[in-house]
């Protein structure tokens, strides 16, 4: 809290906090832009009783509960780009334009997640508007009519896109993660008020369960993220005249979790995805579209295998996101060239060899850690029966976890401003 009063008395970083908060301001105002002639209680009806739509509310930045134009919010986007990471490891192709291309590559690389997020829009726009269609919420469309309205929705999505890309300029935190915090956070006050209004000593126990869990996310989610491996670092003395240079002690910290709340983010829009297709289907009603609702209904129907999915799939992205944000090879030849090394280790190859082991180690830790706080919801619902938590705390998971690394942002950009000299 006290680095956040800071950022503000430095010009730079205040004016990239603006920005950030003027763009997320946009992002709820084109929210509340609804498509036309919805059913408004029959959709909030179907939110509350729908757990794939809840998601998908939550990923839209609570666009979907009034049906705006961003109802898809950052979806597609998530999900193009879990395809084009996966691709990095199948096509050496991509993985050379990613790892070997340098900032050029990269760029290539997100360009071309933004050209395949259109196609995955319009798809999923098709999807929602029947799926909606069939259950009341939207009346009956001509061709034209849903034609306009796929357009209008992917249109959305990739402005929604943009905006995230813009946010992610600013170093204040992640963009995408940035507008799915901001949806969930301006829901806040109508959900206190509703817990408030509806209140009742029958509740007493949901609501003392919930308290629980609340702290039990958040001090988890804050171990994992501030936990950390601190690797010592020597740096050899040099001679140049009479001076000696060097001969410094650093550290190299290596977090516990360096992947943050994507890996949970990545989780549960795969977990979405085959439900999603399964609702598309639907519209068909063929003998191939109705094996693969039972198939889907079948494992995600049950709680315990929903479970299991749910907690590897977090453990297995948060080993995949670490392997591409972290570089050992990079940090090995960087510590190398600049005379530091790790005590007992030899430069070069060892230390990345190192690194790599040591990353794996508490990686595991964290990955676990991680995977067991995001199913506690489901293991709550699981023995106890109360469905209200799965949401809820898969909210507060990434609130909380979002909060911490815009607070790190803003403590590393402090931090740097400190070392250059340049002073608040």
């Amino acid at each position: 809290m006290k680095n956040f009063f800071k950022a503000f008395t430095v010009p730079e970083i205040r004016r990239k906090i603006f920005v950030v908060a003027l763009w997320l301001v946009i992002f709820r105002l084109l929210a509340a832009i609804p498509v036309p002639g919805i059913d408004v209680a029959r959709l909030q009806s179907i939110l509350g009783e729908n757990q794939l739509l809840g998601f998908l509310n939550l990923f839209s930045g609570g666009g979907l509960s009034n049906l705006s134009v961003m109802m898809l919010g950052v979806g597609p986007y998530i999900t193009a780009t879990i395809i084009m990471q996966l691709l990095t490891m199948i096509s050496s192709r991509v993985k050379e334009m990613y790892y070997e291309g340098g900032a050029a590559g990269k760029a290539k690389f997100n360009k071309i997640s933004r050209y395949l997020t259109v196609p995955l829009a319009a798809l999923q726009g098709f999807g929602f508007l029947n799926l909606l269609k069939s259950q009341g919420v939207l009346p009956e469309l001509t061709a034209m009519n849903l034609l306009e309205n796929i357009i209008v929705i992917t249109a959305g999505s990739m402005i929604l896109t943009w905006i995230g890309e813009l946010i992610s300029e600013q170093k204040i935190g992640n963009g995408i993660s940035l507008i799915i915090f901001a949806g969930i956070v301006s829901g806040l006050p109508l959900t206190i008020q509703n817990l408030i209004l509806g209140y009742s000593t029958e509740l007493l126990t949901t609501y003392v369960v919930f308290a629980l869990l609340s702290i039990v996310i958040i001090a988890g989610v804050v171990f994992v993220s501030e936990g950390e491996r601190k690797i010592p670092i020597t740096y050899a003395k040099r001679v140049r005249g009479n001076k000696i240079y060097g001969g410094a002690t650093s550290y190299l910290p290596l977090k516990v979790n360096q992947a943050g709340v994507i890996p949970i983010i990545f989780a549960i829009s795969i977990l979405l995805f085959p439900q999603f297709i399964a609702q598309i289907s639907a519209v068909f009603s063929t003998s191939l579209s109705l094996t693969l609702q039972g198939w889907v209904g079948a494992i995600f129907n049950n709680l315990i295998l929903y479970t299991i999915l749910y907690f590897l799939l977090v453990v297995i992205f948060t080993y995949f996101y670490t392997a591409i944000t972290f570089n050992p090879d990079e940090i090995a030849k960087n510590l190398q060239q600049s005379g530091g090394f790790v005590p007992g280790i030899r430069p070069g190859e060892p230390t990345t060899q190192f690194l790599k082991s040591t990353t794996g180690r508490i990686t595991l830790f964290g990955a676990l850690f991680l995977g067991i706080v995001a199913v506690l919801p489901n293991l709550v619902q699981l023995f106890t029966g109360l469905r209200a938590f799965t949401l809820g705390g898969t909210a507060l998971l990434i609130v909380v976890a979002v909060a911490l690394e815009i607070a790190r942002q803003i403590s590393s950009q402090l931090t740097v401003r400190e070392y250059e000299g340049i002073g608040y």
